[in-house]
Parts: structure tokens; C-alpha cells; sequence
């Protein structure tokens, strides 16, 4: 998520909301990112809840 919208010379607002839906639609796929992201804060992982 870094990467992008943060270096971003954005045109307008429409071109800054492509490119933080783009980064979440690929951490949609990507579960063990946030996983590793909430590992440190001691909150339990998406593939701890119930139903996972």
C-alpha cells in the first residue's frame, strides 16, 4: 500500500480512489499480510476467527 497512493501525483480525487481500491482489492487475496500486520498488535489473525 506504501508504494503507491503515497508517491502518487494524483490528478484528481477519482484517480487517488482507483489506486487505493486497486491495493485493496490485491490484499483481499493476500490474507497472510494481514495477518502479519496484526500479528504485532496481539490481535488474533483472520484465520483465527470462527468460521475461517
Amino acid at each position: 500500500m506504501k508504494r503507491d497512493p503515497g508517491n502518487l501525483a494524483a490528478a484528481d480525487l477519482g484517480q487517488i480512489t482507483r489506486a487505493v481500491k486497486r491495493k485493496l482489492k490485491m490484499l483481499q487475496y493476500r490474507p497472510h499480510l494481514i495477518d502479519g500486520c496484526l500479528a504485532g498488535t496481539g490481535s488474533p489473525s483472520t484465520t483465527d476467527q470462527p468460521g475461517s
